[in-house]
């Protein structure tokens, strides 16, 4: 195990900044998931860890070793790619021990490392097979034993499921959780899929645009989002965002004013009345209301999930709105029923985009 520390890490190329002075500090034998949007920075920060890309400023430590100038065969890293990568005319066995066949390790050593893995990953009636023989799921099996015979201080993961069809990465996922908890070694593991972040990861890293926006459990980060981005980016479907002003306060509650004038009594602790907010709702946290409470809910479209509907539709002022309701209570599109937010789970934001 080891602990991976940057420090104001930054990454340009030309006169693009891919990556802004990020700092992050990543504990030993934690898993922790960078997850954002395609070019938010996430893979090009792996890669500098992996020594597979210059680092333009900053230091990154490994162990308590600033790795910045040495190779990457050097760093005690092992890194699992999207693509499999595997030698084609090599048996499964061959390509687990190749690394440890070119460090001259002796044979049985090799054999031990590559049957202990197999064993781990439950490929072991796989070993003479070629990749050719292999499904996806398989052959992303074979590339992570190739990563853990050559026992590192660190794994790397860079979208390794994504080529994988839907069953198979559940399957996946899975697979990785079980070796986290058996080996208990660092794990950094990059996605875009928000899914696989929060049943992962220890600690999730949301990325934009080269910036860290908020570093937290995936408890933390869908119950507390920090910023618009990444209450819109965790959760799906995405959080509802209605814009709103602070209409007063009294007695330790905030009255809020929606666009189409509706009115919501909300926790205390907000600026002052008419500030511009933007109220922030998950569509599982707004509920059916009596009809002498909450607002007008008009159902576009109904889809039927087996055990839930997401409904998708309008309030009034045309303000755009998703809920998720249980399946039998049998809503269908052109319905028109009344939704309240369930107190105590909205999230307000300020003109800035960032929680209030």
């Amino acid at each position: 195990m080891a602990r991976v520390q940057l420090t104001n890490l930054v990454k340009h190329y030309g006169s693009i900044e891919a990556v802004k002075s990020i700092n992050l500090a990543i504990g030993s034998g934690e898993f922790t998931v960078l997850v954002g949007p395609s070019g938010c920075g996430k893979s090009t920060t792996l890669r500098m860890i992996a020594g597979l890309e210059d680092v333009t400023t900053g230091d990154i430590q490994i162990a308590g070793r600033s790795v910045v100038r040495v190779s990457p065969s050097k760093r005690e890293i092992a890194m699992v790619f999207q693509s499999y990568a595997l030698y084609p005319h090599l048996t499964v066995a061959d390509n687990m021990g190749f690394s440890l066949r070119v460090r001259k390790r002796p044979k049985p050593e090799i054999q031990q490392r590559v049957l202990r893995a197999a064993e781990m990953l439950k490929i072991e009636n796989l070993l003479d097979r070629k990749p050719g023989a292999l499904s996806g799921g398989q052959r992303q099996r074979v590339a992570i034993g190739r990563a853990i015979v050559r026992n590192p201080k660190v794994f790397l993961f860079d979208e390794p499921l994504s080529n994988l069809d839907a069953a198979l990465r559940v399957e996946m996922r899975l697979e990785l959780a079980r070796l986290h908890n058996s080996m208990d070694t660092t794990m950094i593991y990059v996605t875009h899929d928000q899914v696989e972040a929060m049943t992962l990861a220890d600690r999730i890293v949301v990325m934009s645009q080269g910036v860290i926006e908020q570093v937290g459990t995936p408890e933390e980060i869908f119950s507390s989002p920090q910023s618009l981005f990444v209450a819109g980016f965790i959760g799906a479907p995405k959080m509802n965002f209605l814009p709103a002003r602070i209409a007063g306060a009294a007695n330790g509650s905030t009255d809020v004013a929606l666009k189409g004038g509706q009115k919501l009594q909300i926790g205390g602790g907000f600026p002052q009345a008419s500030s511009e907010i933007t109220l922030g709702v998950r569509p599982e946290h707004i509920v059916l209301a009596d009809d002498d409470g909450g607002f007008d809910f008009n159902v576009g479209v109904s889809e039927n999930l087996g055990s839930e509907s997401i409904l998708y539709g309008d309030i009034e002022g045309g303000q755009d709105l998703v809920v998720k309701v249980d399946a039998a209570l049998q809503i269908k599109s052109g319905h028109r029923v009344k939704v309240t937010p369930r107190p105590g789970f909205c999230h307000v934001f300020g003109s800035d985009g960032y929680r209030l």
